[in-house]
Parts: structure tokens; sequence; C-alpha cells
């Protein structure tokens, strides 16, 4: 009997032992604007599969940069297509892995005590601000969101005037955080950082047509061999994820996740 039993609890151990040797630790980046959306992925991920997921949130411009100079990244979420395209003309990301994850828009903000009532596009933002202040925006000159801003502005025939008064932000948390804390009167950021945020309130959103599409693509790193990696892939494009980056205010993109 005694011997029966060590043989049971050792199958046991094995098994055990398997198991914990198949969970894989997948390194993902990913943009800032996904923070809570993913932290969220990731326990349910971990949960659902046991693999576990490091995250590491930035601006894409600084996560492709690093992925460029050698970061050991499995797997990158944009949030535009600029800085997945960079890596892909380096070779840096994998063959036929490239897929439209996730829509946006982009909205104007305000602090939630703002006597600031909703404008419409043809409204002059540098008249909504005192002299001294600034609007927030991630720095348009390589931030995605910030790039969008400036892109929507251009074509609103506000850019000129607006450009001089804007307090660029290395990414667009730390744009929304400066509108937070009230120490910019106005912002610009995605809807979903709108939506996740107390402290601001939305008083416009800009019009599809005057900026691209927002969409988050998509990819495995170039080089990047586990499994586990092409698994979490076809995960995110599922509909457990899909209720998931709902839940936060992401949409699918308007056409079908597409490789390319």
């Amino acid at each position: 009997m005694r011997d029966l039993i060590r043989t049971a609890l050792a199958s046991l151990l094995f098994l055990a032992a398997a198991t914990t040797a198949r969970a894989e630790e997948i390194t993902v980046f990913a943009a800032a604007s996904l923070t809570d959306a993913m932290t969220q992925v990731a326990q349910s991920y971990a949960t659902a599969t046991g693999d576990t997921l490091q995250l590491s949130y930035a601006s894409s411009s600084t996560l492709a940069r690093q992925i460029a100079a050698g970061a050991p990244a499995d797997l990158f979420i944009s949030a535009n297509q600029k800085w997945m395209t960079w890596l892909a003309d380096q070779d840096l990301i994998a063959a036929n892995s490239r897929h439209d994850l996730l829509a946006n828009a982009l909205v104007l903000i305000a602090p939630a005590n703002s006597n600031l009532e909703p404008i419409t596009s043809q409204t002059d933002l540098t008249s909504l601000i005192g002299d001294e202040d600034r609007i927030a925006v991630g720095d348009p000159d390589h931030v995605p969101a910030g790039i969008y801003a400036k892109q929507a502005l251009e074509n609103l025939g506000q850019w000129n005037t607006v450009e001089p008064r804007l307090a660029r932000a290395d990414n667009v948390r730390a744009a929304l955080a400066l509108v937070e804390r009230g120490e910019a009167p106005l912002g610009i950021v995605y809807a979903t950082d709108a939506a996740i945020a107390t402290d601001v309130k939305t008083i416009a959103t800009f019009p599809e047509n005057s900026h691209p599409a927002i969409t988050y693509p998509v990819a495995i790193t170039a080089g990047q061999t586990k499994p586990a990696t092409a698994k979490l892939l076809a995960w995110l494009l599922g509909d457990d994820a899909g209720t998931i980056f709902a839940e936060y205010g992401f949409r699918r993109p308007a056409t079908s996740p597409k490789t390319q």
C-alpha cells in the first residue's frame, strides 16, 4: 500500500513539474494607452493558459527603438502603423504575423471641474485657454497620439495657432496626467484614456475624417521562436480578448484583422 501511495505521489509531482515546465513567459511591448486593458488581458490570459505576460509600456516610438536596439520583446503592439512599419522595413517583425488589432478615437479633454462645455470642431482652441496656458499632447514629433493630433489640427486649420501653445509629453498617458493634475486646461488624448480617467471630462471628439484611422497593429518580433507567442497572438485576435478590450473602450478595426 505504501509503495502504491509513493507511486501515486510521484506521478502527481511529475505531472505538476511537467505543467510548470510548459508554462511560458512572454514579453510584450505595448503602447502606453493600452496599460489598463493589457494588464487585465495578462491576468485573464495567465488564468486561461498558465503563461505569464511581462508587460512593458511606453510610447510606441520608444518601444520600437528599443526593439531595434535589441530589447528582448516577443510581441509588439503599436498605437499607429508608422512605428510598426519602421520595424518591418528593418526586417524586425516576423513575416505574416502583423495584424490590425484595435481601433480608437481622438478626443479633447479638460479637468472634470472645468467650466468648459462641449465644443464643435470649428471652435478656436486657443480661445479656450489663458495666455500662459498650454494644451497637453503626446509629442507630435514621435508619439502616435500627438501625430494624430497634429494631423487633425492641420485638417481643421488650427495647427499653426495651436502648435506654439502645446505642452509636449513623452506619451499619451503623460499628457493625460497633466490635465488630471490641473497643470494643463486642455489635452488631446485617445477616447479610451479619457474613459478611464475620473478627473477629466471629454468636451469634443475629433471628426474621424480629420485624421487617419487610429489602429493598433500587433506583430511577433523577428527571430522569436516561442510557440507560446503565436498562441498569444491568436488569443489577442479572438473573442475573449476582444471582450476585455471593449470594456476599456477599444473596438476592433472596421475591417477584419488583417495580416500584413
